[in-house]
């Protein structure tokens, strides 16, 4: 059964920062809800006011400028991959995108409500990690920046304090063409959470590896060189993350399939 609590919808930032500072303690924030309401009906959440965004200014916009690709807190995951923009600029948002769940869920998933519930498993988190994208935290004193290389802080837990919401996501224009692909272990065919992901990502020189469901939080790991062969690279990924078993795989699987797509990768991606 559904927990009962009062719906409140904001049209503005001053409006928003008064509602989460009014329920600082008992009120929780509405992108898509995907995670929200099932955890609501779960019982894993009991809030007294849940506080929808979607009307606020620009919540929906997803525009290119030149600063880059600016995702608005309501922006689906369908709209990135709907956007022209994103398709031919940011294809390794896209590949990333591709992955989340079936085209039913990802017509209410937002991009922002799939980074601000932080869970390890994220299947936005490694593309936003390898392409230096940026959060715009939003709150009542103004706004600030921090890139999400810092934006993850443990299991569900992220770098946003009370009162503070995600107001936007900017993927900078320095990271346009940036070639990549992802590869997520499923338990089944089609939807499903990962087991495991790994993205690999050729940007300018550098190369850049984004892991989901093997440490607390989704890894980047900017460390591999174009001189490591796959071995070396494989063993470089894998000393950065710290996979356990639970019912979806064990450890040593994680491991294994880890080192298995970043050779495969490495190859894929010229």
């Amino acid at each position: 059964m559904l927990h009962p609590f009062r719906y409140l919808a904001p049209q503005s930032a001053q409006e928003l920062a008064a509602m989460l500072a009014d329920h600082a303690s008992d009120g929780k924030i509405l992108a898509g809800g995907t995670d929200l309401i099932p955890n609501i009906r779960n019982g894993v959440f009991k809030p007294s006011v849940v506080i929808d965004v979607k009307k606020l200014p620009d919540a929906s916009s997803l525009r290119l400028g030149a600063d880059g690709l600016s995702l608005g807190p309501a922006v689906t995951v369908n709209d990135i991959l709907r956007s022209k923009d994103a398709r031919e600029r940011y294809p390794v948002l896209c590949a990333c995108a591709h992955e989340l769940a079936s085209h039913q869920v990802r017509n209410r998933a937002t991009v922002a409500g799939n980074v601000v519930n932080a869970s390890p498993c994220s299947d936005m988190a490694p593309a936003l990690l390898c392409l230096d994208a940026v959060a715009v935290i939003g709150s009542g004193t103004g706004q600030r920046e921090l890139p999400f290389r810092e934006f993850f802080t443990g299991v569900k837990k992220t770098a946003l304090k009370p009162g503070e919401w995600l107001d936007r996501i900017v993927v900078p224009a320095s990271s346009a063409g940036a070639r990549g692909s992802y590869l997520k272990l499923k338990r089944i065919a089609g939807h499903d959470l990962g087991i495991v992901g790994v993205l690999f990502v050729r940007l300018g020189g550098s190369l850049r590896f984004g892991v989901s469901s093997a440490a607390p939080t989704p890894v980047l790991v900017d460390t591999v060189t174009a001189k490591d062969g796959p071995d070396q690279a494989a063993a470089t990924v894998l000393g950065s993350v710290s996979p356990i078993s639970d019912v979806r795989g064990t450890k040593e699987y994680r491991q294994h399939m880890i080192g298995v797509f970043v050779r495969r990768l490495l190859a894929e991606v010229k």
